[in-house]
């Protein structure tokens, strides 16, 4: 996928911050740490566009960028075990909520998993909302790096038990940011999901 601007708009916690755009747009989610940031620098081709660090929370705001001037990605704020002040996670909660419920030009969500961890309830309560509210979700699972092809094969099968009972899509995306695998497959899917032509292919 060839990638001509990538930058970064603007950060936002309520509605009335929110860009105004006709863009569609992608939202990021994630449990902290999951290397949800890795993943946006390694969609749009660059290193830092996204800041990544090993502190679980390091997001805490909806960070807003347009891809090619045609495309709104929206990196959300993990959720989890960050090492921040309760008061901050309490409000994470109605933020994100807010802004999956009221985003007009929103598509849909790529929900990013670990690899290494089996989905617990918090994934399983998220896609089950998304379901609710008719929003679709790319189900991607990052890290692919971290284990063997066997080893992959055997956890995909684990994650893909557990993410049953969430219901709607099974299907998964198998992602490495470090060997850049699977990353045309969802730049493919996530292209389809705001609506079709929405970057210039290669």
């Amino acid at each position: 996928m060839q990638i001509r601007s990538a930058e970064f708009v603007k950060s936002a916690v309520s509605r009335e911050q929110y860009p105004d755009t006709e863009l569609p747009e992608i939202a990021f989610a994630g449990r902290s740490n999951v290397g949800k940031s890795s993943l946006i620098n390694t969609l749009v081709n660059r290193k830092r566009l996204v800041k990544t660090g090993s502190t679980p929370g390091r997001t805490q705001l909806l960070n807003f960028f347009v891809i090619n001037d045609r495309l709104s990605f929206v990196d959300l704020p993990g959720y989890g075990y960050a090492r921040v002040p309760a008061a901050i996670r309490k409000k994470w909660g109605p933020m994100i909520e807010t802004y999956l419920r009221t985003r007009e030009p929103l598509r849909g969500v790529v929900l990013i998993m670990d690899i290494r961890r089996v989905p617990g309830e918090e994934e399983l309560r998220f896609l089950e909302w998304l379901s609710l509210r008719g929003l679709p979700c790319l189900r991607v699972i990052t890290k692919a790096d971290k284990l063997s092809k066997n080893k992959q094969n055997q956890q995909l099968a684990r994650i893909r038990g557990a993410l049953a009972t969430a219901g709607g899509n099974p299907g998964l995306h198998l992602f490495s940011s470090k060997t850049r695998k699977g990353r045309e497959a969802l730049w493919s899917a996530i292209t389809d999901l705001a609506g079709g032509e929405t970057t210039e292919a290669t």
